[in-house]
């Protein structure tokens, strides 16, 4: 066994990582679909997108040939629309809720409609919105992901000058670094950070970290209030001896070096072992298949009835030939320096608590699976050390809120995986229209 890179050639590698949901490839697919839609009055498609886009409404413009009302449709709701039409788990979501699925009919492709009409505005750099007349307010951001960039667009569009700042060289948080290529490439993250901040009024800074580069005091003073779009980003540790061997990865920092360097520069094992079952996890064990990896095993401490991805995620590592080993828990990993064995706790479901969940208990049997690489992506953690050094409310790193977005210093707001310790992209961006709506209510510019 051994970890190498570039076992790919480059034409392999990009029919490996190409768009795994590709567009319509004519308009008259698009049409033929969003004829499709039911329109529903008080459609539930629309009720359970947390940013509340009206869904029946950006159809209905589709199949009047009026794509620039559509992509506005969406925009006003969610202005990273086009990313989430290729990254969100749309299944439990938008076309979870179609009416069509009553009926034991394939939903309506909601999100295939939606990159339809968003592409579109960004291939031809459609700025939908007019920023109003600078109001003299400015407003810092911390983190250009997806809530702060949210928050900052609809702040310029009321007229107020934002400032990011960013600790990466590039735009986008997770959209950027810890999403797998086939979904979304680095290039489409570029191109939606520049059709947000298009709109003006927005300067990014970038390789500019809190508590290191600036400080919460720093920006207090010079801005007039301040929104924290940290995210989260530490890696959950497994706590078991042999973490530290050679071969032993985070599932973060593995994609980041993917989407950074580039396949040629990643080294795979031929037997890798993931740890954990989340939408990262699953995105982690697919591209070791993709880059190479001779036998993939990913492996969850709960049933798969208690799975956090989606069945369409788990289908997709299936696919790729991702085997999967249910109720077991690594326990210890081994090797001389590198890593060279996982030894894992096999587990059962315990009693029931008072909530009727049942945990996992370890049954005091092990078995050993033969790696040459472990990818730990057993969730991530806050910035513990971080929000606390800035005397900000918070409950383990998780930043405290009231009213979606003020925390117990005043002028300095905070949303996004910051607040909630990590949801979908969507709940990001409304994370950050809650928190412009609150700034803007706090500068006294509400209407």
């Amino acid at each position: 066994m051994s970890i190498s890179a570039n076992r790919l050639t480059k034409e392999q590698y990009e029919q490996n990582f190409s768009d795994i949901h590709p567009p319509f490839e004519t308009k008259d697919a698009a049409l033929v679909e969003a004829n499709r839609c039911l329109f529903c009055y008080d459609a539930p498609c629309t009720k359970s997108c947390p940013t509340g886009i009206d869904v029946p409404k950006f159809i209905k413009q589709i199949t009047t040939d009026n794509i620039k009302g559509s992509a506005h449709t969406i925009f006003v709701s969610n202005i990273m629309g086009a990313g989430c039409s290729k990254v969100c788990p749309v299944e439990k979501l938008c076309e979870g809720s179609c009416v069509y699925n009553l009926m034991h009919e394939d939903p309506i492709s909601i999100a295939k409609l939606q990159r339809y009409s968003t592409e579109k505005a960004m291939e031809n750099n459609w700025q939908l919105f007019e920023r109003k007349k600078s109001t003299g307010k400015k407003v810092a951001i911390v983190g250009a992901g997806p809530a702060g960039l949210s928050c900052a667009h609809v702040l310029s569009r009321e007229g107020v000058d934002v400032t990011i700042y960013e600790k990466e060289a590039k735009g986008g948080g997770l959209m950027t670094y810890g999403i797998a290529a086939y979904k979304v490439t680095p290039q489409f993250c570029e191109d939606e950070v520049n059709y947000i901040t298009g709109i003006g009024g927005i300067e990014i800074k970038y390789n500019q970290e809190l508590g290191k580069d600036i400080s919460l005091e720093e920006l207090q003073k010079n801005y007039d209030a301040v929104y924290l779009a940290i995210g989260v980003g530490l890696a959950r540790q497994l706590e078991i001896p042999g973490e530290d061997l050679q071969g032993v990865e985070d599932a973060i920092s593995f994609i980041y070096n993917l989407r950074e360097k580039g396949y040629s520069a990643i080294p795979v094992g031929d037997k890798v072992a993931v740890i954990g079952m989340g939408m990262t996890a699953i995105d982690a064990a697919t591209q070791a298949k993709r880059l190479g990896a001779k036998e993939v095993t990913m492996v969850y401490r709960r049933t798969e009835n208690e799975k956090p991805c989606t069945q369409v995620e788990l289908d997709i590592a299936k696919l790729d030939g991702c085997e999967i080993i249910w109720l077991a828990a690594p326990k210890e990993i081994k090797g001389n320096g590198k890593v060279e064995q996982l030894v894992c706790s096999v587990m059962e479901l315990g009693e029931p608590d008072a909530s009727g969940r049942r945990s996992p208990v370890d049954t005091g049997k092990t078995f050993t699976l033969d790696v040459d690489m472990v990818i730990k992506a057993a969730g991530q953690m806050p910035f513990e050390k971080l929000v606390s050094d800035s005397s900000l409310e918070n409950k383990g790193g998780k930043i405290t809120v009231k009213d979606k977005a003020a925390t117990n210093i005043k002028g300095v707001f905070a949303g996004g995986d910051a607040v909630n310790g990590g949801k979908e992209v969507v709940d990001a961006v409304q994370a950050g229209k809650d928190g412009a709506a609150a700034i803007i209510g706090y500068l006294g510019l509400a209407k």
